[in-house]
């Protein structure tokens, strides 16, 4: 066990360590607990962190080496896990699929039929006897219980999926070194010890010690509350776990990971769930309020009417308070009917389609490398009228590579194939000095040894194109690294668009080098480097041969880069701003990204779809203009602007130039969430927005759909997004297009069948009631169609795949009305033709098959209920397009549809044939069943020739 030990700090005031080393730690080879560890970053504790000897002594007992990481042997990383424990978080445990049952039964409808049940179970047989009076009682307990484990199952099934996206959300790379070498690697995998590279844009993955960096400063508001930036040097190392990296870059000592973590001690108190409402479940709800309270109202007047038959019967007998057991079943069937007609009545499936879609959809996006981080995006996608994209990584590759450079006023050609020295030797040998010390050290990008044992250069697509490109050139990076020393770095951002640093030079005095956007650049250099290497000023002349220079490399679609440097002989104080004039042009480079392929006919499906694409980019103009003609997105009677003149124009000039405007380039972070508000309010357009930075975080959460880069995005764009595209590609945001129509599609698909299923239910037995005194559809029947209607029936329309005729339809829009001209049109439709043919059978069946006896009313009512089922088969076929006459396309490859059609027809044969007991039916004969199919087969054409009625189109957002 370890001594108290003595230490001084900084003024020579002694500190008396009073940490006694547990002994297990120690047995492990450490010399401090997680708990101690944990302690001092969570707290901030300046003092207790000098008692362990600061940050060297803090990764000493840590047995990690701030240069090379912890040894990745097994069992010395099998020994830190036991000790200081893993990176994740403990999850609240999942629903069972008892707690989905028991939830299912909390319905009041259902609850309600239970107690009639166990009523009609205890009268049936104490008036009938064992088993006859059990019949009813059980026939209604069996229903019962089919619904709720189907509804049960169904929505366990969507938790766990909800889960598993959940965790997906979690996969998170940072780059760490392990024994010497750098890795990418989950933050789940990351271990106390571990030393961990971040830069802008990362969140913090553990909490953390400061080991050195540049500029980092860290936004806490996610822990704090604090909006104020707090800065992480040498003076105050302390990184918190959840955090966001707002500038600068770092590496970090990993002292505390999981729950030991104040981000784990807080997502402990909070979990993250699917189970929030979307704006369509909100709408839906509102809709199936106003169809139950008319079912309730149809059901009280159903049972009044079944009813008075027999209590004004009483009533002239002069026995109303007299009453027999028969008497007691007659009115608690009346009364399990009417409350049935509510169960049918309330759409409750309707909240259920919507889960079912989205989560159905949810699963595919996965598969089409769509992460859905919020629920709703699903559905808002599908309303999208507009799509602003950014250029790198999601029109073009994100491989960049060197091809033209302009050094020393020459122009040439960059060909991998074309020996270095050729290059080198047009160069004078000052200025490719100059050149490589500019680019080996004004960079966040690093050549490393990676696992195989190989160099690569790691860093954003930008740098490893230079640092490849200075590679080429000439040798030495380590070299030209180690002659100087970086005292000050300020690095890119989108305000400044240009990365300077201050490097020490072995003989003294400081060099300052900047690159950046070649206008930019180019504006702060007063001199430049000839042909010979001599350094002269720079005139009109020269400037504008550059700025040509620079013009043709755009349009050619390459993005420029100026390089420049500056002599500072009087030396340097860090708390200094790097100069912003002044400088020497080195050189301009022109890099290409090429444009990803298919992209042009991604962005001609969205244009055919009625979604505008428009490309924010913070590219010069020319090369924004060419990558946009390139993929489609520039047209003849377009515009395309500059963030600057964008900014100046007043909201009257923004009101004509918005609708015209198809490129932004040279664009702030503020330009792309100014444009992003005035499409979404002034406009009233459903906007999706593309982006990847830390700066693209205000645009994404102002439009409706945020759109992270999986790839090339920083953790702050992922957290503010709504959809993370997990190849950077804009074909995928197509897709996620294509499926946010489909969940939309499938829902109105489903409450259009689910509609007409109420209305005829409803009045058949209404009306039944009022002129026969009897109600054809039982209580047993009713949940049967019921279930077909609301669990089955969201099932299978709810699932059905996206189909490309859904991309030549105009959007939906902010104003479309969900159940539509064209919905009211099919439903009513169908309804009349169903009612006709229920009304028809119930008039004429007895006739119509010859019924006569005492069973006639039975068989009667049975042939009633098969047609009626078989009627919402054909009509569920008959659902699967709204508008189209071909609805057997794509049936026999939907296997879950199918599936639902084969287990319905199965499970009605066996209702029929074989249940009579339970479920008030007599078997039929062949002919019976035949006559049934046919009727029920017979609203197909009659649902096709309803779709030749021409009503308003898609105005109403059908």
């Amino acid at each position: 066990m370890s001594k108290p030990a003595l230490q001084s700090d900084e003024h020579g005031v002694a500190l008396q360590s009073e940490y006694v080393v547990p002994e297990g730690v120690e047995a492990a080879g450490f010399q401090i607990s997680a708990d101690e560890l944990a302690s001092i970053v969570e707290s901030r504790d300046t003092e207790k962190l000098a008692v362990h000897g600061q940050l060297d002594g803090t990764a000493d007992k840590l047995a990690t080496s701030l240069t090379d990481g912890i040894n990745t042997a097994e069992y010395s990383l099998n020994q830190r896990r036991d000790i200081y424990g893993v990176n994740k978080f403990t999850e609240s445990e999942a629903r069972s699929l008892w707690e989905f049952v028991w939830e299912a039964l909390q319905d009041t409808t259902l609850i309600i039929l239970i107690a009639c049940a166990l009523v009609s179970f205890v009268v049936g047989i104490a008036t009938e006897g064992w088993p006859k009076g059990a019949h009813d009682g059980i026939g209604i307990f069996t229903s019962i219980f089919l619904v709720v484990s189907v509804t049960a199952t169904s929505n366990y099934q969507q938790s766990l999926q909800f889960r598993d996206l959940d965790k997906e959300k979690r996969k998170i790379f940072v780059q760490v070194t392990r024994s010497s070498l750098r890795q990418k690697m989950l933050i789940d995998d990351l271990l106390p010890g571990d030393v961990v590279h971040l830069a802008v844009g990362d969140q913090v993955p553990a909490d953390g010690l400061f080991i050195s960096g540049y500029s980092v400063l860290i936004n806490e508001s996610s822990l704090t509350g604090e909006s104020e930036p707090v800065v992480v040097n040498e003076d105050n190392p302390f990184l918190l776990s959840g955090t966001k990296v707002l500038d600068g870059s770092c590496k970090m000592l990993v002292t505390a990971v999981g729950m030991r973590t104040q981000w784990g001690k807080l997502m402990a108190a909070i979990t993250e769930s699917g189970d929030d409402e979307t704006p369509l479940q909100v709408k839906l709800n509102g809709v199936a309020n106003i169809i139950g309270n008319i079912g309730l109202f149809f059901a009280l007047l159903t049972f009044v009417v079944l009813s008075r038959g027999l209590v004004a019967q009483k009533y002239f007998d002069g026995l109303l308070f007299s009453w027999s057991g028969d008497d007691v079943l007659e009115i608690l069937q009346h009364f399990a009917v009417a409350v049935t007609i509510i169960v049918v009545a309330v759409p409750e499936g309707l909240p259920l389609a919507v889960t079912l879609s989205l989560a159905f959809a949810m699963k595919k996006m996965m598969n089409d490398k769509a992460l859905v981080r919020q629920l709703a995006a699903c559905e808002t996608m599908g309303s999208a009228t507009v799509i602003c994209s950014d250029k790198t990584g999601t029109l073009t590759t994100n491989r960049m590579s060197v091809v033209k450079a302009c050094i020393c006023g020459n122009t040439l050609e960059v060909n991998n194939r074309l020996a270095p020295s050729n290059f080198s030797s047009k160069l004078p040998e000052a200025a490719l000095e100059i050149l490589l010390e500019s680019i080996f050290n004004n960079t966040t990008g690093e050549v490393v040894i990676n696992q195989d044992g190989h160099r690569q250069i790691l860093g954003t697509p930008t740098e490893v194109a230079l640092l490849d490109f200075a590679s080429l050139i000439g040798e030495g990076f380590e070299e030209k690294q180690q002659q100087t020393k970086i005292i000050k770095v300020e690095p890119f951002n989108s305000t400044k668009k240009r990365m300077s640093i201050v490097l020490e030079l072995p003989g003294g005095g400081c060099r300052a080098h900047c690159k950046g956007a070649s206008e930019v650049v180019l504006a702060a250099c007063n001199k430049f480097i000839d042909a010979r290497g001599s350094i002269v000023a720079l005139d009109n002349t020269t400037t504008n041969k550059l700025n040509d220079i620079i013009e043709t490399f755009s349009k050619e679609a390459l993005r420029t880069l100026c390089l420049a440097y500056q002599e500072m002989d009087d030396g340097f104080s860090i708390d200094e701003q790097i100069p912003l004039e002044g400088y020497t042009c080195i050189g301009i480079v022109g890099i290409k990204d090429p444009v990803r392929p298919g992209i042009r006919q991604s962005v001609a499906t969205c244009q055919s779809a009625g979604i505008d694409v428009r490309m924010i980019t913070g590219d010069n103009i020319n090369t924004a203009k060419a990558i946009a003609r390139e993929c489609g997105i520039l047209t003849e009677d377009g515009l395309a602007i500059e963030g600057a003149e964008f900014r100046e124009k007043n909201p009257k000039e923004l009101l004509e130039l918005i609708p015209k405007m198809q490129v932004l380039a040279r664009s702030s972070p503020l330009d792309k969430h100014i444009l992003v508000k005035h499409l979404r309010t002034t406009f009233n357009e459903v906007v999706a927005v593309t982006g990847d930075g830390t700066n693209d975080a205000p645009a994404l959460r102002e439009a409706d759909i945020g759109l992270a880069m999986g790839i090339s995005g920083t953790e702050v764009a992922k957290e503010s997004a709504d959809v993370v595209i997990l190849d950077d590609n804009f074909s995928t945001i197509v897709t996620v297009a294509k499926w946010g129509r489909s969940v939309y599609v499938n829902i109105q698909k489903f409450v259009q069948f689910q509609l007409t299923v109420n209305v005829v239910a409803l009045l058949v037995n209404f009306c039944s009631a009022c002129f026969t005194g009897d109600a054809p559809l039982t209580a047993v029947q009713l949940l049967w169609v019921n279930m077909i209607m609301d669990t089955l029936g969201a099932l299978a329309l709810a699932t059905e795949p996206p189909d490309d005729n859904l991309m030549k339809k105009a959007p939906v829009g902010r104003a479309g009305k969900f159940i539509t001209k064209v919905m009211w049109r099919n439903i009513l439709g169908q309804s009349i033709f169903q009612i006709a043919v229920m009304w028809y059978l119930q008039t004429q069946g007895k006739h119509l098959f010859g019924l006569e006896g005492s069973d006639a009313d039975t068989v009667l009512n049975t042939i009633i209920f098969n047609t009626f089922v078989f009627c919402q088969v054909f009509n569920e076929i008959s659902s699967r397009d709204m508008e189209e006459i071909d609805v057997l396309k794509g049936l026999p490859d939907n296997s879950i549809f199918m599936g639902i059609l084969a287990g319905t027809i199965i499970f009605q044969f066996i209702i029929v044939q074989f249940l009579g007991d339970f479920a008030d039916t007599m078997p039929l004969t062949q002919l019976q069943w035949l006559v049934s199919v046919l009727f029920g087969l017979l609203g197909m054409p009659i649902a096709a020739a309803i779709k030749l009625i021409h009503v308003e189109p898609r105005e109403e957002g059908n």
